[in-house]
């Protein structure tokens, strides 16, 4: 199955754009869609959803058109959105049961084999007969992903997974979501965490007020950012010049000044040495000049 997107655009009251003509195909496996806040991610992600409508352009899933085969595509995906919430009379295995039915999985002995199984694959069979409302923030996610998966769907959708998790839960969410991938399915994750994209995602893009700014895989991104990241040993004074004329990733004081780390075009003006770039060096250099270069790097 292939999602193909051409052309979207999605527009609010008085003509205010979230979208301005997105351009993706999305192939089997794990698909990374990185950005900040505000960028446009959770938009497309509820337009993918049929949660939303689109104002112009085209998207196709499993060759559906998602104007016209809606109800079609529904049963194909399952979706996990950024504020999941259950139901506070819900224990954790009645609140996947019901969801299950939702699902369309009807026959009872099916249904419950189905809901042990996930539970057990989720990590929360010994938390069955807890109250979903009063399971831990991670516990919620993760309960969050099976009630998505229950249905055994061929698109998954996840919008901002791992915001509010401590590092132990974000690293079990993606050990889930790797093992999930190896499956015949889609999945989108949709995050402004750039972890969450380097450590799972084979395929990625980014999108930055409303456009994509890269699509590719994330090695590729990393390999176009050489040569624009430095090192470079700051004084106090320098230190805000720096600040105002780069993206500095990170500053860290020495015994006299700062180790500064930042991304451009050239660095004119001062000394620095070459550093090979890692993913979030690559994330903030596209970020900051997508519209240098025709907005959108596609890397086939």
């Amino acid at each position: 199955m292939t999602i193909t997107i051409e052309g979207l655009i999605k527009e609010y009251h008085k003509g205010v754009q979230a979208l301005k003509g997105v351009d993706l195909v999305i192939e089997k496996g794990m698909f990374g869609l990185l950005g900040p806040n505000g960028a446009g991610k959770t938009t497309l992600m509820r337009i993918l959803a049929t949660l939303m409508d689109l104002t112009k352009g085209s998207v196709k899933i499993g060759g559906l058109d998602i104007k016209k085969d809606r109800s079609k595509i529904r049963e194909l995906l399952g979706y996990l959105p950024q504020n999941f919430s259950t139901f506070s009379k819900l224990k954790t295995w009645e609140f996947l049961d019901y969801s299950a039915l939702l699902a369309g999985l009807k026959n009872k002995k099916i249904r419950r084999t189905a809901i042990e199984k996930m539970l057990e694959t989720v990590g929360l069979y010994d938390a069955r007969n807890r109250h979903a409302n009063k399971l831990s923030g991670g516990m919620k996610r993760r309960l969050g992903i099976a009630q998505a998966l229950i249905g055994d769907p061929k698109l998954l959708i996840i919008d901002e997974p791992t915001t509010g998790l401590d590092p132990a839960e974000r690293l079990r969410f993606r050990n889930l979501m790797s093992k999930m991938s190896l499956k015949d399915i889609i999945i989108i994750l949709s995050t402004h965490i750039v972890g969450d994209i380097s450590s799972s995602c084979n395929r990625m893009a980014i999108l930055n007020n409303g456009r994509v700014a890269y699509e590719g895989s994330p090695d590729d991104l990393i390999s176009k950012t050489r040569g624009h990241v430095w090192t470079i040993q700051a004084q106090d004074a320098e230190l805000s010049v720096l600040k105002e004329k780069f993206s500095v990733v990170s500053s860290a004081p020495t015994t006299d000044g700062y180790e500064v780390q930042v991304v451009g075009n050239d660095i004119s003006g001062f000394e620095g040495i070459p550093v090979e770039p890692n993913i979030e060096h690559a994330y903030v250099y596209f970020l900051e000049h997508s519209s240098e270069n025709s907005v959108h790097e596609k890397v086939i």
